[in-house]
């Protein structure tokens, strides 16, 4: 069950189709388990204070443009919680949740099943 700032998120960004989170059946859709782990980091960290949420959902509609200025509409590559997750990652530098060479190290150790480094 969604809190009132839970629910304000998720529907704050269901104005325009090219914004709005995969829907089925009325509910978000996530395909995979990091989409549903990137959407619950986002809206936490902003409920913690680490950045408004209209912050994200700006940030959010800026990645999605330059993902579309470079691409096709119908490029079969698109990815929502792609650009969700750019968008994330950006936000958590840009407020000092983690610094870029953190980010990188810590993508690195998950994409290459590495043992983690506790910083």
């Amino acid at each position: 069950m969604f809190t009132k700032f839970e629910h304000f998120a998720a529907t704050s960004l269901m104005g325009s189709p090219q914004e709005a989170p995969p829907r089925q059946d009325g509910h978000l859709h996530f395909d995979r388990d990091w989409e549903k782990m990137a959407f619950g980091v986002a809206i936490a960290l902003s409920k913690q204070g680490h950045y408004e949420w209209e912050e994200f959902r700006q940030t959010l509609m800026a990645t999605i443009a330059e993902w579309e200025s470079s691409h096709d509409l119908d490029d079969p590559e698109w990815d929502y919680y792609q650009c969700w997750l750019t968008a994330l990652e950006k936000l958590m530098i840009q407020s000092g949740v983690i610094t870029a060479g953190e980010l990188e190290m810590q993508l690195d150790q998950l994409m290459n099943c590495k043992e983690p480094i506790t910083l």
